[in-house]
């Protein structure tokens, strides 16, 4: 029993290193906006991991780490995760679209119901672009990065989370 608390402790901090892990709270009233205008929550995506990607174009490490969120998105939409990108910038809808189809970037992008709000999210704070947040599937936030993340990383971080919950 000790040895499996001592592995939890180290499986915590092992995640600790590619994400902050934070407390555990509830997601189901996040509400975001398609770019076509329709209101989506978070609780939508139940029974899927929620990785959620506060961005903006003229952010250069946002720009960079776009084609891996795809790639994620790519081959995990149709079992067990989602990429869901949030436009963080005061920019039109068709600025956005336009960003998008130039960077071959399909993944769903939304925006904030109220629009960008300082260093304030529906999920928490905003230290820095870009920041990602994990959502379980459970639809509990569970870590928080700012800063750039890759494919790698994000399929780390569920592995070791699920080894972690057995």
């Amino acid at each position: 029993m000790r040895y499996k608390k001592i592995l939890k402790t180290a499986s915590v901090a092992a995640l600790s290193l590619l994400l902050t892990v934070t407390s555990v709270q509830s997601n189901d009233e996040v509400k975001f906006k398609t770019l076509d205008g329709k209101i989506v929550n978070l609780a939508d995506y139940k029974g899927k991991w929620v990785i959620v990607n506060y961005w903006a174009t003229w952010c250069p490490p946002c720009r960079v780490e776009m084609p891996e969120l795809s790639l994620f998105h790519d081959e995990h939409k149709d079992k067990d995760a989602i990429v869901l990108g949030v436009n963080y910038e005061s920019i039109t809808t068709g600025k956005v679209k336009a960003f998008l189809s130039e960077q071959m970037i399909e993944f769903p992008v939304v925006q904030e119901i109220n629009g960008p709000n300082g260093r304030s999210t529906s999920l928490g704070p905003l230290k820095g672009l870009p920041t990602t947040y994990m959502v379980s599937p459970e639809g509990e936030l569970l870590a928080t990065r700012v800063g750039m993340v890759n494919q790698k990383m994000l399929e780390g971080f569920i592995a070791k989370y699920n080894e972690m919950k057995k």
